[in-house]
């Protein structure tokens, strides 16, 4: 089969509440009248941004075209999960055109690609391309790259300071797999915060890599869709921390899901995720939570203490009033008993 018959498939990639829901989003309302399936892998047991997605479907990627992986990392589950999702979406009638895969923010992309070498698809998908998207304003304040200069200086002092952060060898890796950068948020990052993201991003890439400024998700499909990039023929070109190991390890992150009741003011409850964030090191909320009197869910995304939140849709006529949120933070931050009393006990304390 040639490459021109193979059914192209989109990776995309980026850091924790760096944007991949609201770029898939958008790619679904810009079809480019093309057939479009999604594949969302989220870290954690609750699945948010699958929800956000299936509110927006539309003909061109109906519901059942979308579907959800909420078991971590698609590439620890190949045969089990991975493989089966693929062929089903495979055979749709009609098929899809083009698919699109939103990775766990946590996910390392290479041994993704290496999924697709599995002979039962391998000659049926191609990797069209990786798009990795990247926080210009986290990227700017160096949360998420880190500061070679002070990590040379620390290394030549201690020798046990020899490594990196995982936080950092995730970031390296999604940039070092990628055939195109979103900078995402260029207006929270201001011009001298994107200047200095960009700079960063120069001096991680493997090889030079076009950066393309993105808010709010709104890209030319054209822009990121029909790359023709092939990577998974194309693995060399992409090195990764990992490279050589047999498998990779997502022990150094944690998420624990909390089970809300009813809040009174999402005012309070967006100023207790902001604490908790600071005082806890946690690197991202999502869910939602019912607002007592309101009809409509509240849905709740935050990237360290940066909290967002809207009413996404009415609660169904069946459906129990109970809000839910995923919170994740390095292994050793997570403190399952601190975020239950952030996030529960103190709200019902203050009622």
């Amino acid at each position: 089969m040639s490459d021109l018959a193979k059914l192209p498939v989109t990776v995309i990639t980026g850091f924790l509440g760096s944007g991949k829901t609201t770029l898939i989003r958008h790619l679904m309302q810009n079809p480019q009248g093309k057939r479009l399936a999604v594949v969302v892998n989220e870290f954690g047991d609750v699945g948010v941004d699958g929800d956000i997605l299936k509110s927006c479907a539309i003909p061109d990627c109906p519901e059942e075209n979308i579907m959800e992986l909420a078991n971590g990392c698609i590439c620890c589950t190949v045969a089990d999960d991975f493989i089966p999702t693929i062929e089903a979406l495979m055979a749709l009638t009609p098929p899809p055109e083009h698919i699109l895969i939103e990775t766990s923010g946590l996910a390392l992309p290479k041994p993704l690609l290496k999924a697709f070498d599995w002979p039962d698809i391998r000659s049926r998908i191609t990797v069209d391309g990786v798009i990795a998207l990247a926080d210009a304003e986290a990227v700017a304040a160096g949360r998420f790259a880190p500061n070679v200069a002070a990590v040379d200086a620390q290394r030549a002092a201690d020798d046990s300071l020899d490594h990196e952060t995982p936080l950092s060898e995730v970031f390296e890796d999604q940039i070092s797999c990628a055939d195109i950068i979103l900078l995402t948020k260029p207006d929270l990052a201001g011009a001298e915060g994107v200047s200095k993201a960009k700079a960063v991003i120069e001096a991680e890439a493997p090889r030079p890599l076009p950066v393309v400024e993105v808010a709010e998700g709104v890209v030319d499909p054209r822009v990121i869709l029909g790359l023709e990039a092939a990577a998974e023929d194309d693995m060399d070109a992409r090195p990764s921390h990992h490279d050589g190991d047999d498998d990779h390890e997502h022990d150094d992150f944690e998420s624990v899901v909390i089970d809300l009741p009813e809040v009174t003011d999402p005012a309070d409850l967006v100023a207790r995720i902001e604490a908790m964030a600071t005082e806890q090191n946690i690197l991202r909320v999502k869910g939602y939570a019912a607002v007592t009197g309101k009809p409509m869910r509240l849905l709740v995304q935050a990237v360290g203490a940066r909290v967002r939140h809207q009413y996404d849709r009415p609660w169904g006529p069946n459906e129990a009033r109970q809000g839910r949120m995923v919170v994740i933070a390095e292994h050793h931050d997570v403190n399952a008993s601190a975020i239950r009393s952030a996030l529960v006990d103190q709200a019902q304390a203050a009622e």
